[in-house]
């Protein structure tokens, strides 16, 4: 009897396993597709976010993790081919300098100890200045390959056709990144030379350049027109499409979005004791300037302003200072307290706020416009990087738009690291399985970093 209840024992255990081994349904995974597109010649163009800027500068690894090497990768599943970049030959990496007087050429940042003016140590973003008379590894030209990352870093549309765009350091050219890809530096153009690809599929993220060469400077130069900005870009999508070219373009995001214009608040001027305050008015008051008044508490920073008695004001609520502000200064010299105004290039006023919002809501009413003429992909990367400040998720592992404890943003505060490439990356992706009916599986980047800690 025994023995017949341990044979029934085990019938029924191996019935279970078999009923459970048989019942576990298969995975439906549908196979790589190109859809609608044809992936088999790919280019990107762009600024610093196409070409893979990172901390600052750009350099090899970051390169190699961009947003357009990284969609590369997949298009192969999808007819593909070979990705060609002028990458840099080192992980050391070159970046433009934002305070050119210091010097035109920095290092990327990386996080080090750093004594500031109290004699504090802490963890902070850290740079070397790059003579230009060390650039030559990193601006040589890459004659005779066929590149297909045509982004160039910092350059405006209206460079595209500017053939100065390729002039090299010596000749005093502040942005020679294009120098290095030219067909003809000095004589060809970036237009010319994204048009001589005849691409089957292209990546574009335009507009961007134009928006914060002027606002991380405070405001300086101008913006171009919208009128401008439409007809530049009609211009090259126009000469991307002729022979059927596809592609995807992004929109721009809100500057609102980044540290870099956020993390140093425009009231960050706090004093503790109404002996601090009253001095500092007494500073002011005697010089017909009464209208700035500190008080225990924060207090607005004080900056130039015209229509101002006197021509200086304290800024107020909607108004941002940029992270290249002279921390140092701030917080031991009183810089934007006593005397020594924050600098115009410092900080964005109301009025170039307003016109930020109203440049950026309409060049992207253009793209918006342009992707439906030319029947391309469009990325809303302004409403995705909203989302990264309310906070996403990555493998899990909960991100947002915070410096540095974000995990979104690398250390220059305005490029993503590479975690947030990838990211970016997938969603080109999905736009891309959307508009064309493509199946393009999305990336899960194990060897794209965040930011580094010693």
């Amino acid at each position: 009897m025994k023995a017949i209840t341990t044979k029934i024992k085990y019938s029924i255990l191996a019935f279970s396993f078999f009923s459970i081994y048989s019942c576990t349904p298969e995975l439906d995974v549908p196979e790589p597709s190109a859809g609608d597109a044809n992936f088999s010649k790919t280019i990107a163009i762009g600024g610093n976010y196409m070409a893979g800027t990172q901390d600052g500068a750009l350099f090899q690894q970051g390169q190699k993790l961009s947003i357009p090497a990284l969609l590369a990768e997949q298009f192969k599943l999808v007819g593909g081919n070979t990705f060609n970049q002028a990458l840099m030959p080192d992980n050391n990496g070159i970046g433009v300098n934002s305070k050119p007087w210091e010097g035109q050429f920095v290092s990327p940042s990386h996080l080090g100890y750093k004594t500031d003016c109290k004699g504090i140590t802490s963890l902070s973003p850290v740079k070397t200045i790059i003579s230009a008379s060390n650039t030559a590894p990193y601006f040589t030209g890459i004659a005779g390959n066929s590149i297909h990352n045509l982004a160039i870093p910092n350059a405006n549309l209206a460079d595209y056709f500017n053939p100065a765009l390729g002039n090299s350091v010596a000749s005093g050219n502040k942005n020679p990144y294009y120098n290095r890809i030219a067909s003809n530096p000095g004589v060809s153009t970036l237009f010319n030379d994204i048009k001589a690809q005849n691409a089957t599929f292209f990546s574009a993220w335009l507009g961007m350049e134009d928006v914060y060469n002027y606002a991380s400077l405070g405001g300086i130069p101008t913006l171009p027109t919208v009128t401008t900005f439409s007809n530049t870009l009609d211009t090259i999508l126009g000469a991307l499409t002729t022979n059927g070219a596809k592609g995807v373009i992004a929109t721009i995001p809100n500057f609102r979005t980044f540290p870099y214009y956020t993390l140093v608040k425009w009231d960050n001027a706090v004093l503790d004791r109404q002996t601090q305050a009253d001095s500092l008015n007494d500073l002011y008051t005697p010089f017909g300037l009464g209208h700035v008044v500190f008080n225990v508490g924060r207090n607005g920073f004080v900056i130039n302003d015209a229509a101002s008695p006197g021509g200086i004001r304290q800024m107020h609520e909607g108004e941002y200072i940029t992270l290249s502000v002279p921390l140092d200064s701030m917080k031991c010299f009183r810089y934007g307290l006593m005397i020594n105004t924050v600098n115009d290039r410092y900080a964005l006023d109301s009025s170039e706020v307003y016109l930020l919002d109203q440049t950026i809501n309409a060049y992207n009413a253009v793209i918006t416009q342009k992707a439906a003429q030319y029947n391309l992909a469009l990325v809303d990367m302004y409403s995705y990087f909203n989302s990264v400040v309310s906070g996403i998720k990555w493998d899990g592992v909960d991100m947002n738009a915070v410096f540095v404890s974000g995990g979104f943003f690398s250390l220059d505060g305005y490029h993503p690291n590479q975690k947030g490439y990838s990211l970016i990356a997938n969603e080109f992706i999905k736009a891309i399985n959307n508009k064309y009916n493509a199946v393009i599986p999305t990336i899960n980047c194990t060897e794209c970093n965040g930011i580094l800690f010693p």
